[in-house]
């Protein structure tokens, strides 16, 4: 069988590029993650997954697992301190995490002989010095680029563009927008929307980010940058309106950009690839579902 790693496979995203992987079959799935926001029940229970509850950092503090992992042909790097309000308490550790450890799972690669799909962020587009989270997710893909030309090391870069859907953090500094609406939704409170709402969000679902990181995984690239998005943005406000209840202003948040929109053009040429699920859907079948 074809051997993968997935770091931060237990969380959110991660946990889904595990699930897809494990359907493929022909696939055997290491996953580490120190559960900082993974969740146990986002665990892929297939006799094809192996989990190494480890810090990114300390993975050559490990030499069984280093022989465990032999063989791994590609290393789909999403562990992370995400988010961009916790990395302005946490600026330093962001640093540590999302930068060094990004230095570390290429050097796993590296003696591995193994391809890097790395998990980058839209925040790129906003200004990569308004918070620590989009500098260091920015520092992650220099580091990719360096070890490309450096090392030859065959590495591809995705930029996330709000991404939605099952185990979606819907509380707390990791809570995403269309999360936190829908337990507000779900105890009849007032959807909370910070600013004025105008902020546009190009909204992606999940399973077209693990299905666009697949298919980047089955080339050969030198660093290659793929915007993972919709190509159409919403409104906080036109996101809040699908929901057809009470809304309250709170005041806005610092270090986030104002409009995000991804140009998926290259994507699609390249990768094959194109998204395949609507917001409007998505909330449309949640409502339904959670009446």
């Amino acid at each position: 069988m074809k051997k993968v790693l997935v770091t931060g496979g237990c969380g959110f995203i991660g946990s889904h590029l595990v699930d897809l992987l494990v359907s493929k079959g022909d696939t055997f799935v290491y996953v580490i993650d120190n559960m900082d926001t993974g969740r146990p029940e986002n665990m892929n229970r297939s006799d094809n997954v192996k989990y190494f509850i480890k810090d990114i950092r300390d993975i050559f503090l490990d030499e069984s697992m280093l022989e465990e992992l032999e063989g791994v042909e590609v290393v789909y790097h999403l562990a992370a301190l995400a988010r961009i309000q916790p990395s302005f308490e946490r600026p330093n550790e962001t640093v540590d995490i999302n930068a060094r450890g990004t230095a570390v799972v290429c050097e796993v690669a590296r003696k591995l002989g193994a391809r890097v799909v790395y998990a980058g962020s839209s925040s790129y587009y906003g200004g990569v010095y308004l918070n620590p989270y989009s500098f260091t997710k920015w520092q992650g893909e220099e580091v990719c680029k360096m070890y490309s030309e450096v090392y030859g090391l065959n590495t591809s870069i995705a930029r996330f563009f709000n991404v939605y859907g099952s185990r979606h953090p819907k509380e707390g500094p990791y809570g995403t927008v269309v999360g936190i609406f829908e337990r507000q939704y779900a105890a009849s409170e007032p959807l909370t929307i910070t600013g004025t709402g105008e902020q546009r969000r190009d909204f992606t679902h999940v399973s077209d980010i693990v299905s666009g990181l697949y298919a980047m995984s089955l080339g050969n690239h030198k660093a290659e940058v793929y915007n993972l998005g919709t190509g159409k943005n919403h409104s906080i406000n036109e996101l809040a309106a699908l929901y057809k209840t009470d809304t309250a202003l709170i005041p806005a948040r610092p270090g986030e950009a104002w409009t995000t929109l991804a140009d998926i053009s290259k994507t699609k040429e390249q990768l094959e690839w194109s998204p395949q699920h609507s917001l409007e859907e998505y909330v449309q079948n949640w409502i339904k579902e959670n009446k």
